[in-house]
Formats: structure tokens, sequence, C-alpha cells
């Protein structure tokens, strides 16, 4: 029988004392970006550790007693065992900040986090952001604490049917299974809070994730003392309903608030990322107002000091806003407690362009956080033109918005065995140092047979996963024949691919690629220079659009002239991205200009040699140097030229490069690019970068500006 650890409360399987540690490891997603981590679970049995998911606590549960004494038996295994578990705790008690100062601690505020495919607590690009600067802060040793939600119905698993239209079934967090602990309260309960001035009340349960050195807490209304349908209100990521994402919106800022100030958690610095949370900035005002006994407007620039808010939005349009009524229904009495009237609390949300339309949140966070970034540069500028009118500014260049361009955590998304490969070439210690470009020169030491074998070795592996998911849905569903080919039954290692895997919306331009079908199928049935692409994506259940793009796609796929080279691999996520992002040989963007904010999956394709090819937007002008990728198109987007643009791009520059082999048989040409792309977006574009960017630009400011306010006050 499984007994409680009584500090986490979640039931786990009686392990020996000398294999005690894997529970540590198990609740600690320290282990899903270290390869001895992750091997480690595998080597106990690589066969219930592929149907667990990649779940340790799930893959721990399903052995029996006698099996796990066993472990603690095989010398093999304890070796190993013993390595990774003094690596983690080296890890856990390390102290160093990987940078010359130390910032104040912060709070880190998101609606999403992209961590792992064992916690499905995330929907998109924004999600796994979140996840990565959790992750480096976690390995920098920066004092950052994470606030989000759980969703335990909230992950949505995309169905094709045979017509090729998305239908969508929900994925139930199992809590008790998922690497992830109750908090509990001084009796042992899990912990539960009363979201402040809510009526009737509405309560949440807390959860906490290990991310390394770094905790993140989640919310979780759908428990027994809510009604139905507040227990709805974190059930579901973005929900449709807006009086509903309203009341998530209060949960998470509001409650999120509350559960770090029960918590005796301490934090200088809030930084929002995006306007979900941004309710958290009116109860720092009434914390100090009330339990500090700050004046009103003192307490309003010091959160507006000590704020950053991060907008990931190219429109306006796409902004949450909450009617007047509505807001005042749930705030009424909120704003008295501030000392507020209506006027003035609703006007910190008004969009000077549209006055009438409500409540804002990215207005609202534009204008209590004196610190905002945009997440490139090419968006800042974007950011600057549509927001100009909330500040009073000559023109959208003194609009006060800067920018960090979004990086990638290199040790999540990086192949392990290229990782190994790094290791030796790169030399120890070179994740320390991974920001600065220079030691990236030594890739040019790295054999060309060794990294093209290292591709293919990938590329195989992605196709072979392609086909076993297509296999077990045709022993499970018995589909037909045409779909199986729809979905990559077909689909050979040895062909030039191309991969375009991200959300199933409009202005991305999914099927731009498919602009002209006769020019397509000369290009892919060529016989000497064949192609393939794999198409992978989510539409948003709500958007309509990008559900009839999708279905094209997938109808194209079964059209029999293309021979089974158009592929489209259903339910994409984090574990099928790791597939792509490493296999196919080109990762297409196509987004409309200026539609992309910043976009990060060509960087995790760029950092395992997987060349980019896209328009230039989102991160791609900062990115993209003449050798290390391709860009079509014009400043401005048509999608007949950029059509035109792309196949002259693929027939003339990508496809004869791919298959010019040299004397050695291996395409030397093709093998430069993967390596520029690898040492000019590794550094530029890793999260690490990202973080001391953040670090450089507002933290240590706001560290310093604080300590110097200290000062002044104890004096």
């Amino acid at each position: 029988m499984p007994n409680i650890d009584p500090s986490t409360n979640i039931a786990i399987p009686a392990l020996p004392d000398e294999i005690a540690g894997l529970g540590e490891i198990a609740l600690n997603l320290w282990w899903t970006w270290n390869p001895h981590g992750k091997n480690l679970f595998k080597q106990i049995n690589p066969y219930l550790w592929k149907e667990s998911g990649h779940n340790p606590i799930a893959l721990l549960k399903s052995l029996s007693e006698g099996e796990i004494r066993e472990l603690a038996r095989t010398e093999t295994f304890m070796r190993e065992y013993r390595y990774v578990y003094a690596r983690f705790k080296e890890y856990m008690q390390d102290s160093t900040v990987h940078h010359e100062e130390e910032p104040l601690p912060i709070a880190y505020f998101c609606a999403e986090y992209g961590l792992h495919h064992s916690v499905p607590i995330y929907s998109g690009g924004l999600g796994f952001l979140a996840g990565d600067i959790l992750k480096e802060a976690s390995d920098m040793g920066l004092p950052m604490v994470g606030v989000g939600f759980m969703y335990p119905e909230g992950y949505v698993r995309q169905v094709i049917g045979s017509d090729g239209w998305q239908n969508g079934a929900n994925e139930t967090i199992e809590k008790d299974v998922a690497p992830i602990e109750r908090v509990l309260d001084k009796d042992g309960n899990q912990l539960i809070v009363q979201v402040p001035f809510i009526d009737p009340p509405v309560f949440t349960a807390v959860w906490k994730i290990n991310v390394g050195r770094v905790t993140l807490y989640l919310l979780d209304t759908d428990i027994d003392r809510n009604d139905p349908w507040d227990r709805q209100i974190s059930s579901h990521l973005y929900t449709p309903d807006m009086n509903q994402r309203l009341r998530q919106e209060i949960v998470l800022g509001i409650g999120g608030y509350r559960v770090l100030e029960l918590l005796g958690i301490e934090y200088s610095i809030l930084h929002l990322n995006e306007g979900h949370p941004a309710f958290a900035l009116f109860e720092r005002v009434r914390s100090a107002v009330e339990n500090e006994g700050m004046p009103l407007e003192e307490a309003i620039a010091h959160v507006k000091a000590t704020s950053i808010f991060t907008t990931h939005t190219p429109l306006q349009a796409a902004t949450d806003v909450y009617g007047f009524d509505m807001m005042s229904h749930y705030f009424g009495d909120y704003w008295k407690r501030l000392g507020m009237d209506k006027e003035r609390f609703m006007g910190f949300g008004v969009n000077p362009d549209k006055p009438t339309e409500g409540f804002n949140m990215t207005v609202f966070g534009l204008k209590m956080c004196n610190h905002r970034n945009a997440v490139s540069r090419k968006h800042r500028d974007v950011t600057q033109k549509i927001w100009k009118n909330v500040f009073d500014t000559d023109g959208p260049s003194q609009v006060p918005i800067d920018y960090v361009t979004n990086g990638v955590h290199l040790p999540t998304w990086l192949g392990d065995e290229l990782t190994s490969e790094l290791d030796r070439t790169l030399g120890e210690g070179w994740l320390d140092l991974q920001h600065d470009p220079d030691i990236w020169l030594r890739l040019d030491e790295l054999e060309d047979r060794t990294i093209w074998d290292l591709h293919y070795t990938y590329k195989v592996r992605m196709v072979n996963f392609i086909r076993e998911r297509v296999r077990r849905k045709w022993a499970d569903e018995g589909i037909d024949p045409v779909i199986a080919m729809a979905e990559g039954v077909m689909l050979d290692p040895d062909v030039l691919t191309i991969g375009f895997a991200r959300r199933m919306t409009a202005y991305k331009r999914p099927d731009l690629i498919l602009h002209d079908l006769e020019r397509l199928e000369k290009i892919v049935n060529n016989f000497a220079h064949p192609l393939q692409i794999i198409f992978a994506g989510k539409a948003h259940p709500a958007d309509m659009e990008g559900k009839k793009i999708l279905q094209r796609i997938f109808k194209t796929a079964q059209d029999p002239r293309f021979r089974g080279r158009i592929a489209f691999v259903e339910d994409y996520g984090e574990a099928v991205a790791k597939y792509l992002v490493r296999g196919v040989d080109v990762w297409l963007n196509t987004p409309l200009i200026p539609m992309e904010a910043c976009g990060t999956s060509g960087m995790k394709a760029s950092i395992n040699g997987t060349i980019h090819c896209s328009t230039l937007d989102g991160w791609w002008p900062e990115g993209y140097n003449g050798k290390n990728g391709w860009a079509f198109g014009g400043d401005i987007s048509s999608d007949e030229a950029d059509a035109a643009a792309l196949y002259e791009t693929i027939e003339n520059r990508i496809v004869p490069l791919f298959y010019e082999l040299d004397d050695h048989n291996t395409p030397s040409g093709w093998i430069e690019l993967m390596k520029e792309a690898m040492k000019s977006v590794s550094p530029n574009f890793s999260a690490r970068r990202m973080m001391r960017e953040y670090m450089e630009k507002f933290y240590l400011p706001i560290s310093k500006e604080c300590g110097q306010t200290k000062e002044k006050s104890s004096s």
C-alpha cells in the first residue's frame, strides 16, 4: 500500500531508504531538462516509462513492491541513481546567482505555464515562454516565485475527424499522479484560500510545482466549498464566457496575491506576463494602503515603480476588455476600499482610442506599470504605435515601452544526444556561458558527418514517432487508409522535409504554402529531389476560420496526387514539438507582417540545427543574418506575392542545397547553414540572454531604486 508523504500529501510508493531520493527527483521538474534525470527513470523500465507519458509519479506507482525493492539491489541502476541524486542535491543547494548582482525577490504571474506534458496547464507559446522563464530563473539562481492556475479540465486534446474538422476532447489532470503537490496548512490539510472581495465567496485550493529551485503556485477553484458555477472558474484556459473570464482573472490576480501573502512569501518586484493577472496591481495598492498605512498616491506610485508589464499583443482587438457594468458588479466595494471613486478606478483601464468600450486589461497594465516591454524589437515598434495614445508623448518613438526579445531554455529544447556532443565540443561548463557568442564558434570544429548523422537520427526518430501514432490509431479505431496517409504513415526520412507547427489561425497563414497546388505538386513530386511537408497545430475551439484552414490542410494531405508527402500530425503539444523541431530539415513560418509578436518555435528549431525559413516578422528580423536560414516576402504581406516568393525560395535555394552532396556523401553546404543557425541563434535567443536582459533593464534598476528608498527612510 502507498504511504502518504506528510509534506506533500501525495500518494507515492513506499521507497527503500537506499533510493528514497527518487521521490524528491520525481516531484521536481529539474529532471525534465537534465538528460541524466530523464534516463534514470527510463532505466527503471523503458516500456512503462513510455506508457506513463514520461511521468515519473505514474511510473513509480505502476511498479510492484518487489520491483521497487529490486531496483535498490541492481548495481547498474544504483550507480546511476547515486550520480543523479548527487547532481540534483548539488543543484538545489547551489545559491550562486549567474549574474554580477542579485535582484530583489520577483513574483511572476501568468495565466499558463508550459513546463512538461505531464502537467498540461498550457495552451501555446505564452505558456512555454513562462515555463522557460521559471526554468532559467532556477538555473540562474534568481529569487523568483510563480503564480498560475491548475486548469483541472482545461487541456484540450485535438481529435481530427475523417472530414478534417477539428474536434476537441478535454483532458482531466490526474492530480494525484501528476508531479504536483498540495500545499498544506498548519493542520496538515490542503490550504484553501478565500478570494477577497467576491460575493458570494469563492475559494481556491493551492498546489505547487517544484521547477528546480523556483516554486510555482497553482490556484484551483474546483473544490467542494464552491458552488458549481464557481468550481468552473479555473476549469478551462481562456474560457469564451467573458463574465467567467473576468472572475478567472480576479481569482488569478487578487487571489494569487492573497496566496503569496498568506504563505508569507515576500517579494519586491511584480512581473506580469500579459494582462490576465493584472488585478494583482490593484491588490498591491490595497495592501499598501490598508496594511502599511501608505497614502493612496504614494501606494500607486510605489506599485508603478516596482511592477513590470510584458505585452505579447500586436493588435488592440486581441486584448481582454470588460464592460463597465460588469466591472462595477465585482468592484463596487473594492474601489471604495482603495479610497477611489468609480471614475478614477475605471480610468486606469480606459483606452483613449475607444473610451466607451470598457475596462481594457492591457491598457491597465500599461498605465499601472512604469516598466513595460514588448517581446521583440519589431514588436516594440508595433506596440508603440498601437498604444501611443495611452501616453502623453509627441509620437510613437517616445512611447515608454522597451523590449526584451523572447528566448528559449536551451537544456529543455536541445536534443539529449546533441547536448552530449556540445559538452564534448564546447567544453565542460558551456551552459554557464551559453549567452556568449564566442563559445559557439567552436562548433566549427564539429565534423560535418557527426552533425549530419545526429540530425538524421532525430529525423528517423520523428518519422517513427509519427508512424507509431498512426499505427496505434489504426489499431484502436480502424481508420481509413486515406486518413493514415494524411497523418504521416508514408513519410520518408531520406526526403527533404519542411515542418509547419504552431497555432492554426488566420494571421499565421498555415496554408500559404498550399496557395498554388499545381506548382506545389511539381515541387513535392520532383523525382530526383522530392519534398515532404509536415503540418501540426491546434485551432482555438472558438476560431472557426482557423478550423477551416486546418481542414483544408488535412484534405490536401488526403489528396492522392501528393503521394503521402503532405502530412498533418494530430494533437500538437510539447512532446510532438520536440520531435518536430529536431527532426524536420526546414522550419517554416509564414505570418502576416506585423502580426507575429515574437514566436519561439523557430528558435527551438535553429538551436537543434533545423534551418528557419520565414517572413521578416517577430524575432526573425533580429535573428536572420543572411547565412543562417532564409527570409522571403516583402515588408508588406500579400498572400499571392509571399506564396510566389516562398515557392521560389524552395525551388531555387532550399531544394538544390539540400540535395547537393560532396565527395563524402554529405550536404556540406547545408551543414554549413545548420552550424551557422546554431552559432547565431543559440546564444542570442537563449532564455539565459533573455533573463539577463530582464535583469539589466528591469530587475536590477528596480532593486537599486528600492534600496535607495530604504536607505533614505532608515536615515
